[in-house]
């Protein structure tokens, strides 16, 4: 450290009190040296910290000097980790920790602004023209008789990521049950088509033993439950009853 700096170099025992102050009880462990930060009259002293739960960490204690100052100032104190220390994983965003399936009973997801798997639908939304309210809410009036009032509807990209992420789940074409199915489930009974695009090639479940019952499923989709799967055997139908009115006493029939 040069000359100008030398009464902050030489404040290591005021560093090491501000840094005792802010430790409390665990109190502060050895000098471990001191850095520039930097104008010639800014540094920063290290000292070591004995808190258990923070194992490789330090105390940081800036200090600085103004011009003709006889005296250094604690500029902060704050505790930083080392090289080895336990440090908490990297802050995410909520929008990038949601993941598929965590919304439970009772929790609310709010659609993003702008979200590119929706588009405006019949009752045109936020997006409805102001010029004249009149015909927007005649419109309104009329869709809503039709059932078709939403404010909003899937967008085609919707659709899309929808498809893709259908197919490449254990429901697509493509998994275990699919691969030894006897037939596809487009041939199956209880296959019900979706309305709309994605009818095209996914449909529901409706066989209550199949695992996949109340599914989304792809029309190339396929399990052991199949419709058309029967029996070689059937029960054999029990013959008409015989009555003996020879051995049993006629008089309960009297």
């Amino acid at each position: 450290m040069s000359e100008v700096d030398r009464i902050i170099a030489d404040a290591v025992t005021q560093a090491e009190e501000a840094a005792a102050e802010t430790a409390g009880d665990f109190g502060v462990g050895k000098y471990l040296g001191s850095r520039v930060d930097g104008g010639t009259r800014q540094a920063t002293h290290f000292f070591e910290c004995l808190h258990p739960g923070y194992f490789g960490w330090h105390w940081a204690v800036t200090m600085t000097r103004a011009s003709r100052a006889r005296y250094a100032t604690v500029n902060e104190v704050v505790l930083l980790p080392g090289a080895e220390s336990l440090l908490a994983p990297a802050w995410v965003p909520w929008a990038d920790r949601l993941g598929p399936g965590d919304v439970a009973p009772g929790t609310l997801l709010p659609t993003p602004d702008n979200d590119p798997r929706l588009e405006p639908g019949y009752g045109g939304g936020e997006l409805a023209a102001d010029t004249d309210p009149a015909e927007w809410a005649l419109t309104r009036a009329v869709v809503g008789e039709l059932g078709l009032g939403r404010e909003r509807v899937l967008s085609p990209f919707g659709r899309q990521e929808a498809a893709e992420r259908w197919l490449a789940s254990d429901a697509g074409p493509n998994s275990p049950a699919a691969k030894q199915a006897p037939e596809p489930c487009v041939t199956c009974a209880y296959f019900v088509r979706l309305q709309g695009s994605l009818g095209r090639i996914f449909g529901a479940c409706t066989n209550e033993y199949s695992p996949y019952d109340a599914t989304v499923v792809s029309i190339d989709h396929g399990c052991g439950g199949h419709s058309n799967v029967v029996a070689d055997e059937r029960i054999p139908r029990l013959p008409e009853p015989v009555f003996d009115t020879i051995s049993i006493d006629h008089s309960l029939f009297d």
